[in-house]
């Protein structure tokens, strides 16, 4: 017998490679980090609540509690930012490119007007990090939630840069995703911390 070089059509069908591929990978890397992200805050939670429920003398002296309002306004503009995301996101996937810049900047805004309320939060209150149990969790927790919200503001910054690289969405935008989800996160984070603290004071 005379051996034959096998043709394209006798070799077995291998998957298509998609540039989708790696991306559905990464996503998933990514899911697994914010999950993990979850177990760090509701152990947070726990030891917060652990602390509040058991402590007979919670609040610092002569601290009454924290007033809300202010912190209530600010809390309103970082989770009113994630139907700003969503948006952005939207637009980008119908290929309105400056539209998706427009919303994605205004969520950018819509944070550090966050991270600027927070600060000025820090700057007037009457207690500091080493008042107690109590000024300990309260800026560990803040504190730990802040620095999410600057990096996501951080990473959108990323990628609204990179969305004026010619095609750099022509294989997808899961970079745009990973950031989306970051900052829903980011915003149920903030919703959990806020009826720990400043709802459920008494």
């Amino acid at each position: 017998m005379t051996a034959t070089t096998p043709t394209p059509a006798d070799l077995p069908a291998q998957p298509a490679a998609h540039g989708h591929g790696h991306g559905d990978h990464t996503l998933t890397g990514f899911v697994i980090f914010l999950l993990s992200e979850s177990v760090i805050f509701l152990a947070l939670f726990a030891g917060y609540a652990i602390y509040k429920t058991s402590s007979p003398l919670w609040l610092p002296p002569g601290v009454e509690g924290l007033e809300v309002a202010m912190p209530l306004r600010f809390t309103v503009v970082l989770v009113s930012s994630s139907g700003v995301i969503y948006l952005a996101e939207r637009a980008l996937h119908r290929g309105r490119l400056g539209e998706f810049r427009a919303w994605w900047l205004l969520t950018m805004a819509m944070g550090t007007v966050f991270l600027v309320g927070q600060g000025l939060e820090w700057a007037g209150l009457p207690f500091g990090l080493g008042d107690g149990v109590y000024g300990a969790s309260f800026y560990l927790l803040t504190g730990f939630h802040g620095l999410h919200v600057l990096t996501g503001v951080l990473l959108m910054g990323l990628m609204l840069a990179r969305s004026f690289r010619p095609g750099n969405y022509d294989a997808g935008s899961v970079g745009v995703t990973a950031v989306s989800l970051f900052w829903h996160f980011v915003d149920v984070i903030w919703v959990v911390l806020f009826v720990l603290i400043y709802v459920w004071q008494r």
